[in-house]
This record gives structure tokens, sequence and C-alpha cells, in this order.
């Protein structure tokens, strides 16, 4: 098996070089891109703070597919299975209701010590961390509210929730030397039209300046904010749109997030990411997969996901965008679907990374639209399986779809026993 992926690579190798297009280069640029997994693919969004409380504020898992992960070690031991999948070396995006505690805390008082032992296990296993306030499934979100509530005490808690995760991604980055990411996501919305659509955003506006007031060094965490069209009790109107966020981004020139599931239908992000990139430092997308509504499935190797990496390349922005994912699928394995998304993100950037980049652009610079078209086509067919297969290999993961079978048999020894 071994020989025969190593020969048809050196045969892939051959036909990408009479394009111009040096494999073992895009092999080595992939190698240093980190993707961020969603630490809540593995326990359908529950968290470890009240998991009985249920799910609330516009976020729903559908499906009840047996042995998610019940604790924060066995969540760990599912993640690490997940990244043995997985070639390369990536990181874990965690969400402030995956904290440890022997005692319940209020979120407005979150602190670095309740994720400890996820920066052991990061420092130990060589994960980045990211992190993100969990402003949904509490009793003051329940009205579907949180920095732009109109009650002033509400307003204030959730600030200092935020304020709070600031400094817990700052620890992160401190503590692994690996900058964290942290996002503001917040489902504030009304399901039917407002009459007054201006006085929740000022109220965000003026919440998000207390929560950024602080300075922290970027070395240790980047703030972002994410926009989202709309969602579960918010579908008239969502406070933190993406025209809000755009603008708040461009002038706090933090980190605009892209998520691909919060947005039209019709719309993908892959356009804005250049758009965006002129007038905000750095991007975070969350690549995700939305059906009709924000559904956040399992990302496939389909044309949305190609264009974003794709684009992601030809702008040579790889060193300004934070790659991460954003799905939860109850339905199936859900180590498998940690997977799955994982290597198909991973399978359209080397598509991106395999195009003959230059030449298609001195043709489109030439005015020659035909032979543009004619070779993004033919780049197609050319033999971007066996690539992919050598990254494996060399990685030391599992070969095409034999992944399965390592899931299959974690599921048959681990999974099965948390009935």
């Amino acid at each position: 098996m071994n020989k025969q992926v190593t020969a048809a690579y050196e045969l892939a190798k051959e036909q990408y070089a009479e394009l111009g297009v040096d494999a073992e280069a895009a092999l080595r640029r992939l190698a240093q891109v980190a993707i961020s997994l969603h630490c809540w693919q593995g326990d359908d969004v529950g968290g470890f703070e009240e998991p009985e409380r249920g799910l609330s504020g516009g976020i729903m898992a559908t499906g009840n597919y047996p042995g998610k992960a019940r604790t924060a070690v066995e969540l760990r031991q599912d993640l690490d299975k997940t990244y043995s999948l997985i070639p390369g070396t990536h990181r874990l995006n965690l969400h402030a209701i995956y904290l440890e505690t022997d005692k319940k805390v209020p979120r407005n008082d979150i602190r670095p010590e309740h994720f400890a032992g996820w920066v052991e296990w990061a420092k130990t296993n060589h994960h980045g961390l990211d992190f993100n306030p969990t402003c949904f499934s509490h009793p003051l979100a329940d009205d579907g509210f949180t920095l732009s509530h109109s009650d002033a005490g509400i307003r204030q808690f959730w600030i200092e929730h935020c304020i709070a995760c600031r400094e817990i991604g700052a620890y992160f980055g401190r503590e692994l030397g690996n900058t964290a990411v942290t996002n503001i996501w917040i489902p504030d919305g009304y399901k039917d039209t407002p009459v007054d659509r201006l006085a929740p955003r000022q109220r965000l506006r003026d919440s998000l300046d207390k929560v950024l007031a602080k300075p922290v060094d970027p070395a240790h965490n980047l703030d972002a904010v994410e926009a989202k069209l709309f969602g579960i009790g918010s579908e008239s109107y969502v406070v933190g749109s993406h025209e809000f966020y755009l603008g708040y981004a461009v002038q706090k020139q933090i980190l605009l997030c892209l998520d691909a599931g919060h947005f039209h239908p019709t719309e993908t992000i892959a356009d804005k990411i250049s758009a965006t990139l002129l007038y905000v430092p750095e991007l975070l997308l969350h690549v995700s997969r939305g059906v009709r509504w924000d559904s956040d499935h399992v990302v496939i190797l389909n044309d949305e996901l190609q264009a974003i990496m794709q684009e992601i390349v030809r702008g040579g922005f790889l060193d300004r965008v934070h790659i991460g994912l954003d799905f939860f699928d109850a339905s199936i394995n859900r180590v498998a679907a940690w997977t799955i998304g994982a290597r198909n993100t991973l399978r359209a950037l080397l598509l991106a990374l395999l195009e003959p980049t230059e030449m298609l652009r001195e043709l489109e610079m030439n005015g020659d639209l035909t032979g543009r078209l004619a070779l993004l086509e033919e780049v197609k067919g050319l033999p971007f399986t066996a690539v992919w297969d050598f990254y494996c290999h060399q990685q030391n993961v599992p070969v095409g779809y034999a992944f399965m079978d390592d899931i299959r048999t974690y599921e048959k020894q681990v999974l099965a026993q948390r009935a």
C-alpha cells in the first residue's frame, strides 16, 4: 500500500509540475495550517456548566446518536482520537460552558483556573486553544437578548462575562505561546419585525466598547466579532448583523468572523474575504454548511468550501485568516463528523494550493479569459487524490476511507460503553 501511494504521488507530482505547480511545496505549506476544531461537536453544545438545562438562545442540535461525551475527560478522549485521524497539528476552539469546576460558577465570574485542565492537555498534545463567550442557554438570555438587552443589569452581566472570556483567551495565549482568538457571538434579535432597530444596536455597540476597553496583548489574544443573518427566535431581526459587525470591526481594527452558515443561502463567504481584508487586519472563518437555514451540517467537499479555500490561497491570505470549524451533528458518530469535516477542509485547501495560480492570473491579466476557463477546467481532472493520500501517509494518519475502520473500532470499544 505504501509503495502504491508513493508511486501514484510521484506521477501526480510530475503532472502538476508541467503546469508550474510544486506539489511538495504545497504539502509543506499545508502542514503549517492549523484548523481549529470546535469542542461543541463532541457533546451537542451541552457543555459542563449545567448540561441538563438544555439548549436555548437560537441553538439546536438534532439527533441522539449514542456515545456523546459527558465529561471533559471523555471529550478530550474523543478529540485525541479525532486528531489522530487528521493530518497535521491542529487547534481546539472552546466555549465558556466547557469549564471544569467542582461547584457552580456564575458566567461573569469564570476564571483561567477553570480551564487549567484544557491548557495542560493542549500543552501535552501541542494544540493551540481558541475561546468563545457563551451567551446562550442561560436564564439571563432566555428572552433572546444579552449585550443589547434593554435592562442595564442584564447587559452588565454579559459584559462581565465577555471581559472574563478575553482574560481567559489571553491566558491560553500566554501559557501555550500560541495566540488565541476569542470570538463574540450573541443571539440577540426578534422573532417578528421590531419597531426600533436602532436602539439595540446602540446598546450592543456600547457594550462591546466596554468589553474591549482594556488592552490585551495581541501576541496572546485576538478579538473577533461574528454576525448572523437570522436564527431561531430571531427570524426577522438580528442586532449583530453583518453590516453592524463589519463597521465595528473596521472601526476597532479587530477580527471579523465570517460563518459560512450565517448568510443567505445564495451567498458565499468566499466573495467577502478579499473585500473585508482590505479594511480589517485579519479574519476568522467558521467553516460550516448551512442547508436552507443555519443548520450547521458537517462540512463536505462541495463548491462553496472549495471557493472559500481558493480565495484564501489566490489572495495570499493564509497568514491573515484563522480557519475554524462550526457544525454539530448529533445524528451520526460525532468523532466521524469531526474527522470528515476537518479532512474535507484540508482537502479543499490542498486543492487550492495545487492550482497553477500564477499561470491563471497571467491569463486573466492578459485578457485571455478563454484560456483561463479552459485551464481551470483541466485542473479539475488532475490527480489530486494521489497527492492527498501521500500527505496522509506522510503525516501517519489513515489513507482514504481507512479512517472509518479506526472510528468503528473506537465506537465499539469506547463510545458504546457510555450508554
